[in-house]
């Protein structure tokens, strides 16, 4: 292939794999249906279709490819939040542990535990 061939831009490729399925499932369509069943999984690709307004237009294309550039760094972002939540976690439960509870009266929801024990409820 040449440098400057079709192909060979990644928008590209996703632009004729759209066309090219759309223009499949077209023809499909026009003859018997019982014959192309398992081609519906096709269809689907049509959700792709917006996806060519990215490569028809360069400053969404940027856009696009920053985003998937930062993948990474949004990714070790979330595992330093994810263990900060971990550890607020654990700190509450050593905190707040058998500090919250309730007592098993029907429809009574602000009960203290003295007043459940008295009753002789749990």
């Amino acid at each position: 292939m040449d440098d400057n061939s079709y192909l060979r831009d990644n928008w590209c490729r996703l632009d004729f794999l759209i066309v090219s399925v759309s223009m499949f499932d077209f023809i499909t369509s026009k003859g018997d249906k019982s014959n192309y069943e398992a081609l519906k999984v096709l269809r689907l690709l049509r959700t792709l279709r917006p996806l060519r307004f990215i490569s028809h237009n360069k400053n969404l294309k940027i856009v696009v490819n920053a985003l998937f550039g930062s993948l990474s760094g949004l990714f070790n972002v979330l595992i330093i939040v994810f263990l900060i939540w971990i550890m607020f976690s654990i700190l509450g439960i050593f905190l707040f542990n058998k500090k919250l509870g309730f007592c098993k009266i029907p429809n009574y929801y602000e009960v203290s535990k003295i007043a459940c024990l008295a009753n002789g409820h749990e």
